[in-house]
């Protein structure tokens, strides 16, 4: 039996050109799907297979997708005042539980590029490669 795989890759710095006006303000990334953003559901799916470490990678031109990764003891209380302290839970996991890196891809060179982007934080290791906007 082969080892498990511990690291998924996240290619997140596409333009979003498909889904314009939106992705003017918001990465598609970060789109919700009922009340979660796509980008978090991969990265709680790929928790739960067993990933430890997720790499995203990003561009410069979207910083609200670390920003949403980034501890926020604020929303956590929020969450927890609104009975949603399931929700504030699983925020905390990304950092403790969940080891999260992001790297960035400088040029639009496409899907592969992107994935060779995370090789110096991968390493040798296997990984799965895991899209947010191609969710069935």
């Amino acid at each position: 039996m082969s080892p498990a795989i511990r690291t998924a890759v996240v290619p997140a710095a596409g333009q979003g050109t498909r889904m314009l006006p939106a992705t003017k303000a918001v990465p598609k990334e970060l789109l919700p799907i009922l009340e979660l953003p796509a980008l978090q559901l991969i990265v709680d799916e790929a928790a739960g297979a067993g990933v430890e470490h997720v790499v995203i990678v990003t561009s410069r031109n979207k910083p609200a997708i670390e920003a949403y990764f980034a501890r926020s003891p604020e929303v956590e209380r929020i969450l927890e005042r609104q009975g949603r302290a399931g929700l504030a839970e699983r925020l905390r996991r990304y950092g403790s539980d969940i080891r999260l890196s992001f790297v960035h891809q400088d040029q639009p060179l496409g899907l592969g590029h992107a994935v060779a982007c995370a090789a110096d934080v991968v390493g040798d290791e296997p990984f799965h490669v895991m899209l947010p906007d191609e969710i069935m």
